[in-house]
C-alpha cells in the first residue's frame, strides 16, 4: 500500500512539475515575466502554503522544532539553498533560454549522475543495466540538442549550461533530503526549503518589484498553477514519495514530467521540434523507465546506501 502511495504521488508531482515548466514558459513568451522574480515568488508564496498545511492539519510543533538543533538546521539551510533554490533556479533559467520540453529532459539526467555518484562512493556496482542507461543518456542528449547536425548545437548554449546544473541539483536535492525526511515531515522540510531559497533570492529580486496592473486575468490564473500545482504540490509529492520509495526510484518513476513537458511544449505552445529530437527524447525516456524497472528490493538497498551517503 505505501509503495502504491509512493508511485501515484511521484507521478503525480512530476507531471504538475513538467506542466508548470510549460506554462512558466508561456509567461516568460507572452508577459515578459522575469525569471528571478517568479522563482523568488513562487518559492515563497508556495513555502508559506505548506507550512499553513502542516499547521492546521499536521504536528505544528515541527515548524519550529526543525530550527531547534543546529546541526539540522544547518542541514535544512543547505538544502534550501543548494537543493530547493538550485533546482527551481537552474530549471526555470533553462528554459527562459530554450524550452520547458528541453530543460526538463535535461534535468532527467539526474538518475545517471545518481549512479555515477554511488559507483564513485563505492556504494553500488556497475551493471549492464547501468551501461545500457548512460549509453540511452548519452544518445538521447546528442539528439536532443543537436537534432542531428554535430555543426552546431539546436538549442541555446546557455539552455544546455543551466539544463546541466539543473540534473546535478535534482541528483543533490533526492539525495540530501532522506536523513531529514527521517527526523520530520515532508511539509516542514519542503516548506522551510522553500522559503529559504525564496529568501536568499530577494536580495537579487525582491518579490514586491513587479507591477501587477499590467497583467491580464489569464497571467494570474497562470501564476495560481505554476505556485499551487508546478511548485507546492509538484515538490511535496516528490518528497513525500521518498517515505516510500528509494531515491534513485523516486528520481526514475517521473518519467511522466519529461513526456508531459515535451507534450505541452509542442503541441500548446507550438515550439519547433525536430525528428531527431524526438529521437533524443524517446532515448531519454527509454532510460528512466529502464531504470526504473530495477526490483524493489534493489532499490531498496540503493535507498538505504545514499541515507547513508
Amino acid at each position: 500500500m505505501n509503495r502504491r502511495k509512493g508511485l501515484f504521488l511521484v507521478i503525480t508531482g512530476a507531471a504538475f512539475w513538467g506542466l508548470g515548466g510549460t506554462v512558466a514558459k508561456k509567461l516568460f513568451q507572452q508577459y515578459q515575466i522575469d525569471v528571478d522574480w517568479l522563482v523568488t515568488f513562487r518559492l515563497l508564496i508556495a513555502g508559506f502554503l505548506l507550512l499553513t498545511v502542516q499547521f492546521f492539519g499536521k504536528d505544528r510543533s515541527q515548524i519550529l522544532a526543525v530550527w531547534k538543533t543546529r546541526r539540522t538546521a544547518i542541514q535544512l539551510i543547505i538544502f534550501g539553498l543548494l537543493g530547493m533554490l538550485a533546482v527551481q533556479y537552474t530549471y526555470m533559467a533553462s528554459i527562459e533560454h530554450g524550452n520547458a520540453a528541453v530543460a526538463t529532459l535535461l534535468q532527467y539526467l539526474a538518475p545517471v549522475m545518481i549512479i555515477v555518484y554511488l559507483l564513485f562512493r563505492k556504494q553500488t556496482v556497475l551493471t549492464p543495466r547501468d551501461l545500457l542507461t548512460v549509453a540511452l543518456a548519452l544518445i538521447g542528449c546528442f539528439y536532443l540538442l543537436t537534432n542531428g547536425s554535430i555543426s552546431q548545437f539546436y538549442v541555446p548554449k546557455l539552455a544546455i549550461f543551466w539544463g546541466v546544473l539543473s540534473g546535478i541539483a535534482v541528483a543533490f536535492y533526492t539525495l540530501y533530503a532522506v536523513p531529514l525526511l527521517k527526523q520530520y515531515d515532508s511539509l516542514v522540510i519542503v516548506g522551510w526549503a522553500m522559503i529559504i531559497g525564496g529568501f536568499a533570492l530577494s536580495f537579487i529580486h525582491p518579490p514586491w518589484q513587479m507591477d501587477f496592473s499590467s497583467l491580464p486575468l489569464e497571467a494570474y490564473v497562470y501564476l495560481a498553477f505554476i505556485i499551487i500545482f508546478g511548485t507546492m504540490i509538484a515538490f511535496w509529492f516528490y518528497i513525500e514519495s521518498l517515505q516510500s520509495l528509494a531515491p534513485k526510484e523516486s528520481s526514475l518513476l517521473g518519467s511522466i514530467e519529461p513526456l508531459a513537458a515535451v507534450l505541452t511544449t509542442v503541441f500548446w505552445l507550438k515550439e519547433p521540434f525536430g525528428l531527431f529530437q524526438w529521437v533524443g527524447t524517446a532515448c531519454i525516456i527509454g532510460m528512466i523507465l529502464l531504470l526504473a524497472m530495477n526490483t524493489q528490493g534493489e532499490t531498496q538497498r540503493d535507498g538505504s546506501h545514499a541515507s547513508e551517503a
